[in-house]
């Protein structure tokens, strides 16, 4: 069997290498130089390479630990202790401990009761299924009550939705509140966060080698023009100058651009696709020569700024595996039609410059060593109450054809860990069987963490 991959990002690549593993030859076609996607590199001016977006990687996250240990590189994980804090009232209010949630200034003791409160009721919701026809706003204020609500969740959501979160189910809450709660861990909570030396390129290289070695080929800078479906059934993958014809056909693309790749599927089915709506993303990376706080998470709760935060992932990277740089991006979430996709680079950079005057005190304009802006229309599916039945499978209509998307994830969070899991479970339902893994040493990810 030969497959056809569509997308080199961090789903098909690691897809292609689930498939390999089990003795598929497949092909990867990718539009751009590089493989990752949203977790590929960049190549700063003086040649260091740092990732785009921000990525973090949690001790909780097995399937990317057992992905890497059966690669090979397990040894390449870096983990540090972390710290978060909320932008609340024009000040940093730190949230480490037991000790500093009681001096929570922003909110009152009742409200921050209450905040505890959320978070320990999520951690007790086993069917996840029960908060998809409860909006967020509703179950926020009835865990954590109007005071809480007001104060931080909902500036943060109205930055996070670009003001439009009525619609949003409690699950997306919930998802987040679980994933925060996994990454402290010991008697006394601490919260660690980690990487892979050189970043997800280390892991993309490593599956590459992998694939290839099985007989796959990666070709990058080949867009794919169409996905040729002829009476249901999958033709093969037209290309520039070149025509793929061998197997079956993956598409890892988002929805609505495996639509345009599939002018010859059945209408409805094209229609579907159209159905699911995406977050867009842009975001400031400001790479400086100093640290700008001791926070790797700072959750801004302030309508003022427009920023869903600031987060600083030289935090948990040392320095020294970026070219000594310190690396903050600035995420500003879009909703579809947003303006923030037409506003020019150099208003959203002037933007977050005198965010980062107002927030953080010691910020210094001459510590800027480059300043960039990336932008994706389609990075964060989003699911609307009850509406889970446009969620689109990975099996399609087309005979030969199927979608590896990051919509099938839900309702985990789209990272390094969701989607290793994913990739493998879709190679095992193309495959007809479930493939067997290569088990780690027990405890690995709390050692490495410990170490």
């Amino acid at each position: 069997m030969r497959v056809g991959i569509v997308g080199g990002g961090l789903t098909g690549v690691s897809l292609g290498y689930f498939l390999s593993r089990q003795g598929v030859s497949v092909d990867i076609f990718e539009a751009s130089s590089v493989l990752g996607g949203l977790a590929g590199p960049l190549v700063l001016g003086d040649g260091i390479p740092v990732d785009r977006f921000y990525h973090a990687i949690l001790p909780s996250d097995d399937h990317l630990w057992q992905l890497c240990h059966e690669l090979g590189i397990e040894d390449q994980f870096r983990f540090r202790q972390t710290k978060n804090a909320f932008y609340v009232d024009g000040a940093i209010h730190s949230m480490n401990s037991a000790a500093e949630f009681l001096r929570f200034q922003p909110l009152t003791p009742i409200e921050r009761l209450r905040l505890a409160a959320t978070v320990v009721r999520a951690q007790l919701v086993r069917d996840w299924r029960h908060l998809e026809s409860t909006a967020i706003e509703t179950w926020l204020r009835r865990w954590s009550g109007d005071g809480a609500f007001a104060k931080l969740w909902h500036p943060m959501l109205t930055a996070k939705f670009d003001g439009h979160y009525e619609r949003v189910p409690a699950t997306w809450m919930w998802s987040r509140l679980v994933r925060m709660k996994s990454t402290r861990s010991g008697a006394n909570q601490r919260e660690s966060a980690g990487h892979l030396v050189g970043g997800y390129a280390t892991l993309l290289e490593a599956m590459a080698t992998r694939i290839r070695a099985a007989g796959g080929r990666i070709h990058l800078n080949r867009p794919v023009k169409e996905i040729v479906v002829e009476n249901r059934r999958v033709v093969g993958i037209q290309l520039e100058r070149q025509f793929w014809q061998g197997g079956p056909v993956v598409s890892t693309m988002q929805a609505p651009v495996f639509r345009r790749l599939i002018p010859g599927a059945p209408a409805d089915y094209q229609e579907s696709l159209s159905a699911v709506p995406y977050l867009g993303i842009v975001c400031p990376l400001i790479v400086l020569d100093r640290p700008l706080s001791d926070y790797w998470t700072l959750n801004v709760a302030d309508p003022r700024i427009p920023f869903t935060g600031i987060i600083e992932t030289t935090a948990y990277i040392d320095p020294k595996y970026v070219g000594g740089h310190h690396l903050v991006y600035m995420p500003k979430y879009t909703a579809p039609g947003s303006h923030w996709q037409q506003i020019s680079n150099d208003d959203v950079l002037e933007m977050a410059m005198l965010t980062l005057q107002q927030v953080a005190r010691n910020f210094d304009r001459r510590s800027v060593q480059y300043a960039l802006v990336h932008r994706e229309r389609y990075v964060e599916p989003l699911h609307y109450l009850d509406s889970k039945a446009v969620t689109p499978g990975v099996e399609t209509p087309v005979d030969g054809l199927y979608l590896a998307s990051t919509a099938q994830i839900y309702p985990s969070l789209t990272n390094g860990e969701s989607i290793a899991q994913h990739a493998r479970a879709v190679a095992e339902l193309i495959l007809g069987s479930p493939q067997t893994e290569e088990k780690a040493p027990a405890l690995i990810p709390h050692a490495v963490a410990a170490g």
